[in-house]
């Protein structure tokens, strides 16, 4: 098991709908809307890393009102 935590930037205004929308993908566990630097942290629970790049990369990434997203995957 992978565990992954992508970082967030939402547009101005977006943090709610997108947390929905991301918490909708497959091998999403859970997202949270956060003070700070980004607006939503979301945790991933996958298979491999090929996983993780596929849902960052093609579906988070790819929800309208995502600015940008940082990925960093678990090491323990």
């Amino acid at each position: 098991m992978v565990t992954a935590y992508v970082m967030v930037k939402a547009n101005t205004g977006e943090a709610d709908r997108l947390k929905d929308a991301i918490e909708d993908i497959s091998g999403v566990s859970e997202a949270h809307i956060v003070a700070g630097d980004v607006d939503i942290i979301a945790k991933l629970g996958v298979d491999s890393p090929a996983q993780v790049k596929e849902i960052s990369a093609d579906g988070i990434q790819g929800i309208s009102g995502v600015e940008d997203t940082r990925t960093y995957i678990a090491m323990d």
